[in-house]
């Protein structure tokens, strides 16, 4: 069961529309200063709250740090979801997924930054429920995995499968974390290079992995 960040108002709708005020605050403040250096009351300010307002509706920073985090993996997990193909063979689906999630962490790469430089400051159970919500995104690439496997469009072992899909995911983040030092390469560049080396990691024809 997900941890519950308690709220004292009963509203639903409210609550809901408040915390995402509160996450809009929260996010583009940890991204400018982290979340060590931001306050409680620099997040009220932004949001439009007072300070008493926002604990209301969390009891803590490290509840808002969580929000921000589900909020964010909540969305890669949705646009991913959307994205898939419904070609017939497995290995196509999954370069169009590759492509589709290396566009969704171009788009969220400061979002994704955050998460992982602060979600250790996470209380653990709260952390334990992050890392769960990427699993699921490292699921999605398993069940393509699979799928190409069992129609013949991947050859590559099923043992390998849960190490491809966490380099998938890895390398669609490595974007976030290490475009500082690509200074050469455009995000279509590297997208490109790195479809066709997942894809060729994961045993499909040249046809597919060159998009053919």
């Amino acid at each position: 069961m997900s941890p519950n960040v308690p709220s004292s108002v009963k509203n639903p709708e409210k609550v809901r529309t408040r915390r995402a005020q509160i996450i809009d605050a929260a996010v583009a403040l940890f991204s400018q200063k982290g979340f060590h250096k931001t306050t409680t009351r620099e997040i009220a300010r932004a949001s439009g709250l007072s300070n008493g307002a926002v604990y209301e509706y969390v009891q803590s920073k490290e509840d808002i740090l969580y929000l921000v985090c589900k909020r964010i993996h909540k969305s890669v997990e949705e646009q991913l979801r959307l994205s898939l193909s419904e070609h017939a063979l497995g290995a196509v689906r999954l370069r169009h997924a590759i492509k589709s999630f290396l566009h969704v962490m171009d788009a969220m790469k400061d979002d994704i930054l955050l998460i992982y430089q602060e979600s250790k400051s996470l209380p653990s159970a709260f952390l334990k429920e992050v890392l769960h919500d990427e699993e699921n995104i490292t699921r999605v690439f398993e069940q393509l995995l699979m799928d190409g496997i069992e129609d013949g469009s991947l050859r590559t072992a099923r043992e390998g499968i849960p190490l491809l899909a966490h380099n998938i995911v890895v390398c669609g983040q490595m974007w976030a974390f290490r475009r500082w030092a690509l200074h050469d390469v455009t995000f279509e560049q590297f997208s490109e290079m790195q479809i066709r080396m997942l894809m060729q990691a994961c045993g499909a024809d040249p046809q597919v992995i060159h998009g053919e």
